[in-house]
């Protein structure tokens, strides 16, 4: 028998130079939560409620490439379904209150939160997006 000495594998220590600013991965979330683009932090994500312009119009950031279609959707539900069916244990076990009463409070709540997050959450998914790199080909 030989004796093998275990070799370890090492990610490659260079990141991809981009011809756009690359700052922390936290600082690219939370410009991306606050509309901002994640890149420099001045352009805009959106150019409509949802729709994301296709460059950022001070660094050139291809935010357009950037292809968070499910996500946000799916971590809005989550988080919005935790808060909803939260408060619906409660006010089931420590109150109550008619089911008529239950749905006025909770349903206009749940459209409340949606229309809330999702639009800070896509933000954030594209400022995620761009600091790993996930770009997809332009058309």
């Amino acid at each position: 028998m030989s004796e093998h000495t275990p070799v370890r594998w090492q990610a490659e220590a260079e990141e991809a130079v981009h011809p756009w600013p690359n700052p922390p991965m936290m600082t690219q979330i939370g410009r991306g939560l606050l509309g901002r683009c994640p890149a420099c932090g001045v352009g805009k994500i959106f150019s409509g409620f949802l729709r994301v312009v296709p460059a950022c119009e001070h660094c050139g950031a291809p935010l357009g490439q950037l292809r968070s279609d499910d996500a946000p959707p799916y971590i809005t539900i989550l988080i919005v379904g935790h808060i909803v069916i939260g408060l619906l244990v409660v006010m089931e076990t420590d109150f109550s209150l008619s089911l008529g009463l239950e749905t006025a409070i909770l349903l206009p709540l749940t459209l409340v939160l949606t229309l809330g997050l999702l639009r800070p959450i896509k933000g954030a998914t594209v400022g995620l997006m761009l600091r790993l790199g996930i770009l997809s080909p332009p058309p």
